[in-house]
């Protein structure tokens, strides 16, 4: 027995081996050689004016605005969709849909179906602002997206804007029917 050579697992000995010298190669490349991103390299997307992007880059809400004085939510103002940008979506939403809302979040990629592209839109129950309340209170069964209800009034509003100021798909609100609805969202 001790002539017989056991030639049934070299072929998985082989793949063993070859994979831990591609691991070891890998690693020495990216700790040693691959210098990574370089944050102030990442050149910013310039938009053409009537893209339907109303905030600039890093531009946040004014300096006095209250999301809790907001006496009316619903109503579009750049305070809100910045508001909403910056405190609702960067930490609710950007982990599936991405920080550009492209879809392409880090968590998105495992999801299916996969995240929406909230910049082209393509809405399955509406794009008015309405429609955009009630599939954050609700979620979209079938899908990843869950309901976010709770998220304050004030905050899912302030959403809703910023979506609404990012996507090319967006139909007209009927502004007596949201003003109606919104006096009743919880």
């Amino acid at each position: 027995m001790s002539g017989n050579v056991d030639t049934y697992n070299r072929s998985g000995y082989y793949a063993f081996i070859f994979s831990m010298v591609l691991s070891v190669g890998l690693i020495i490349v990216l700790s040693f050689m691959y210098d990574g991103i370089q944050i102030d390299e990442i050149e910013d997307v310039v938009v053409e004016e009537g893209q339907g992007l109303t905030q600039k880059k890093d531009e946040g809400p004014s300096k006095d605005f209250d999301i809790a004085a907001v006496a009316e939510p619903w109503v579009y103002s750049d305070d809100m969709a910045a508001y909403g940008k910056q405190q609702v979506y960067a930490t609710n939403c950007a982990s599936c849909h991405g920080s550009k809302a492209d879809g392409k979040g880090p968590a998105g990629g495992m999801l299916v179906p996969p995240p929406r592209n909230l910049i082209e839109g393509g809405w399955k129950k509406g794009g008015t602002s309405k429609e955009l309340f009630v599939t954050l209170e609700t979620g979209l069964p079938g899908t990843s997206m869950v309901s976010f209800k709770h998220l304050p009034v004030a905050d899912r509003w302030a959403l809703v804007h910023y979506i609404r100021s990012i996507t090319k798909d967006k139909p007209a609100d009927d502004a007596a029917a949201l003003a109606e609805f919104g006096k009743t969202a919880n």
